[in-house]
């Protein structure tokens, strides 16, 4: 009996040596993950990864196991398996990112910070899980995230837009899969004072890219910068399903793959419910939120192993109902509106021989939106349509050598109107009123090449655009150079032109005229950046924008002139009558890692000035930001934790129009933007925390929004003047105070 037991606890020594190892990494940017918890079931065995990534499970017997990987903010990898007795396994566990489709393979980038565009040198983007925590639990708004960029300057919590480099956003490109969308948001149109949401989930998109200077040639009709959306695939691992709820809306996210690994789906639906919490809790002040409902999904195919077929739809729904304030409102404010905007695409990749890269994209895009006031009568109404054709090429024909080319044919129209009514008499007056079609007709070439083993790369290109209404035929010609003198250290220069064609509706409204030009503009841009380790960098950024002919009604405000009261104008012409600068620098420090700190903190300094031609007027731009500060800190701290704060300072916009201050009023004046808003300052905290169970994942997402109380304001609209003592009407809202709030996503 002695002896049969010691046999049997010799034989448990020796099928109890088996082992299990590996190492963990970012499935994005292939970095080692520390803090990931690994769990090996049964017998439920766990432990953590340390900084190089790696685990090691000793001491297990033979059978049958099942290997878990998990930390917030990426998705749970499994790896099921078989251990034979002293067996040792090893595993190379690929972790994505949440924001990310599940991926099982990598390509290691040795730098964080390398372009995706090597031509431009202005390009700042957001990786794996910046968007998610920058975009805000409240809205989890993808363009929130990009207002946190160097550069970016917002002070509306409400609204999705922004300016750059004292630019509006209406000369800011926002292209979705190449596409440039002009509105893709839920708002209430033909209103100067409303909110706008992003009418796309961030969770649908693989990248994000903001060009602030100098953009690539590729990128047509804006003069100030591009943002560049990329919407990703669905997964084609495993089918998975993400369902969030936050404080002020629920969505459903689902992919998986198709026809054994061949292609991929991804499809979504979101859905607000602000507005029945305001409803129900708001009583004494009228509000501007509103409802919304958006859905969007995407088909990829590979048809053999060179051509990709893609089939993507967006379709959001946006309404305004303000009856229960009804007797409040003025009898020009909205009480009823409704915003509908659809976007379909179809797109096909060639892999052609010899580095050639072929693709085509087709798409529709429709907007349509009416606003009715407290008596129901419209205020507002029209429609949008759109059929675009977009070709580009991409040829290495030599080593270092990459030719680029593309087209785009946008086919347009529009029609819609404005109305102004008045009481005692009853009077209306149509302030606006459009209709027309155009086609627009534009293309480039680029040559890049690098240089000296890789250290110099220079890039020179052009563009043309056509627009057949006014027959403006505009050519912008730009050229780019990088230079690394030294590993960690590189320079780069932009110089280009860029144009922007006239909306439709100006054309062919009765304050525009067909004839009007394209707006025009020239970027100076250079930047030095040093690394600081491996991911760490400092980097300058000094740019110059020359802007001319840009639109501008230069009678339609009332002001001062030589002690008298000229009178508003509403029927003022539009004039292609301004031209000016925007100067300044970007200062920051940037960290990106999976692993720690990470984040950036950054200094702008910025002046835009502007001169009207008609009036002789000089003054600082509407979106003028002398001083900003951007900051944004990330810690993955444990493996259920992560922690993120974000601080904003900005010096304050000016109040659009010939106006002064004279403590708590404004009085007509004789200088245009004389007057800012105080300074913007918001700080924000977020804590992530995640819940792993056997079949299923839940995060709770907790975030504190300015988290210090700060008043902060914003220009709402100009409502008037007293013509006898020129008191003018300005109103300005206080944005969001200290707001908490929460939301929970489960995976399975």
């Amino acid at each position: 009996m002695v002896g049969a037991g010691a046999l049997l606890v010799v034989l448990g020594l020796v099928g109890g040596d088996a082992q299990v190892r590996g190492v963990v990494r970012d499935g994005s940017s292939g970095e080692a993950l520390a803090r990931v918890r690994v769990q090996l079931a049964p017998p439920g065995r766990e432990t953590v990864t340390g900084a190089s990534g790696e685990f090691l499970l000793e001491s297990l017997e033979p059978g049958e196991y099942t290997l878990r990987c998990s930390t917030v903010g990426y998705r749970v990898a499994e790896r099921r398996f078989r251990l034979q007795s002293g067996e040792v396994k090893e595993f190379e566990v690929i972790l994505s990112p949440e924001t990310l489709r599940q991926v099982e393979t990598i390509e290691v980038r040795a730098d964080p910070f390398e372009p995706l565009r090597p031509e431009t040198p202005s390009e700042l983007r957001l990786e794996g899980n910046e968007t998610k925590n920058l975009a805000s639990v409240l809205a989890d708004d993808p363009l929130r995230a990009v207002q946190a960029l160097p550069g970016v300057a917002s002070n509306d919590d409400a609204d999705s837009r922004f300016a750059l480099r004292g630019a509006s956003f209406e000369r800011i490109g926002l292209y979705l899969d190449g596409v440039l969308l002009a509105t893709p948001f839920h708002m209430v149109a033909a209103e100067q004072a409303t909110g706008t949401l992003t009418a796309f989930q961030g969770d649908a998109l693989e990248a994000i890219a903001l060009y602030g200077g100098a953009p690539p040639v590729r990128f047509e009709d804006r003069t100030a910068g591009a943002l560049d959306l990329l919407t990703r695939e669905g997964s084609r691992t495993r089918p998975s399903l993400r369902a969030t709820a936050s404080a002020s809306n629920a969505s459903v996210l689902a992919e998986g793959p198709l026809a054994r690994r061949r292609g991929s789906w991804i499809a979504g639906v979101r859905k607000s419910y602000l507005q029945y919490i305001i409803d129900r809790t708001v009583k004494a002040e009228p509000t501007l939120a509103f409802g919304f409902l958006d859905a969007q999904g995407r088909l990829s195919f590979d048809l053999g192993r060179s051509h990709q077929f893609t089939l993507s739809a967006l379709d959001g729904v946006s309404d305004l109902d303000r009856t229960r304030v009804r007797t409040r409102l003025g009898v020009n404010a909205p009480m009823l509106a409704d915003h509908r905007f659809t976007f379909a695409t179809v797109a096909w990749r060639w892999m052609a021989p010899a580095g050639l890269l072929l693709e085509n994209r087709a798409a529709w895009v429709r907007e349509r939106y009416t606003n009715r006031n407290r008596e129901e009568w419209a205020l507002a109404g029209g429609a949008s349509g759109e059929w675009v054709w977009k070709g580009s090429g991409t040829w290495a024909w030599r080593g270092g050598q990459t030719l680029e080319f593309g087209g785009v044919l946008r086919r347009r129209r529009t029609d819609g109107f404005v109305n102004q009514y008045q009481l005692s008499p009853l009077l209306v007056r149509r302030l606006d009123e459009f209709r027309g079609r155009g086609l627009y007709a534009g293309g480039y070439v680029q040559q890049g090449a690098h240089l000296a083993g890789g250290r110099v790369h220079l890039a020179a290109g052009a563009r043309w655009d056509r627009l057949d209404v006014s027959g403006a035929l505009a050519a912008s010609p730009q050229a780019s150079l990088a230079f690394a003198p030294r590993p960690g250290t590189r320079l780069q220069v932009g110089w280009g032109q860029y144009a922007q064609f006239p909306d439709l509706n100006w054309l062919y409204s009765p304050l525009g005229r067909p004839s009007l030009a394209p707006e025009r503009a020239t970027h100076y841009l250079a930047a030095i950046e040093q690394r600081l380790g491996e991911r760490s960098r400092l980097r300058l950024e000094l740019y110059n924008r020359q802007d001319r002919d840009l639109l501008f009604r230069p009678w339609y405000e009332p002001r001062l002139s030589a002690g008298r009261i000229l009178p508003w104008r509403l029927d003022a012409p539009v004039e292609n009558s301004l031209r000016g600068y925007a100067r300044g620098f970007d200062l920051f420090l940037q960290r990106r890692t999976a692993n720690g700190l990470t984040g950036w903190v950054s200094y702008s300094l910025s002046y835009a000035r502007l001169r009207d031609a008609v009036s002789g007027a000089r003054f600082n731009a509407d979106y003028d930001q002398r001083h900003a500060v951007n900051v944004y800190l990330g810690w993955r701290l444990r493996p259920s934790v992560h922690l993120s704060t974000r601080w904003v300072y900005g010096s304050g916009f000016p109040v659009p129009g010939f106006l002064r201050r004279d403590q708590a009023r404004y009085w007509l004046a004789e200088e245009r933007n004389r007057t800012r808003l105080e300074p913007y300052q918001r700080a924000d905290f977020r804590l992530n925390k995640a819940f792993v169970f056997r079949r299923w994942k839940a995060t709770l997402y907790a975030e504190v929004v300015n988290l210090f109380n700060r008043d902060n304001y914003r220009f709402s609209s100009f409502d008037g003047y007293n013509a006898r003592t020129g008191q003018a009407f300005v109103a300005v809202d206080r944005t969001l105070p200290i707001l908490p709030s929460a939301g929970l996503v489960f995976e399975l």
